[in-house]
């Protein structure tokens, strides 16, 4: 088993298919979005503030960076005209499905 091999092949794979991903704050950020919209409950900014995975600030600024870029988007919520929806377009989704294979390729081949 060559670990460090494995987890710089990783890294590596992170580098190339999630370039927009520039810290642990950003993947934490798109994964809860990501989860919330997958169980059918799509964050609202409240929401991710309570998930307390940064403080607000810092929060605020890379939401505004991931949003700029195409990440993630906030659309109208359909019952609350003062609140957004944050979603991950389709072409995110295609880039993670991507990583995630390569994930598997990489620890059944290393991690075994």
């Amino acid at each position: 088993m060559k670990l460090f091999t494995g987890l710089r092949k990783i890294r590596i794979s992170e580098r190339t298919h999630l370039p927009f991903l520039k810290t642990v704050v950003d993947f934490d950020i798109v994964l809860e979005i990501g989860y919330g919209e997958e169980r059918g409950r799509p964050l609202t900014l409240k929401r991710l503030y309570l998930l307390e995975i940064c403080s607000p600030g810092t929060l605020r600024r890379r939401l505004a960076r991931l949003v700029a870029n195409g990440t993630v988007t906030r659309e109208k919520h359909p019952s609350d005209g003062r609140a957004s929806l944050l979603l991950i377009p389709a072409p995110t989704v295609r880039l993670f499905t991507k990583y995630t294979g390569v994930l598997s390729m990489i620890s059944a081949s290393h991690f075994q």
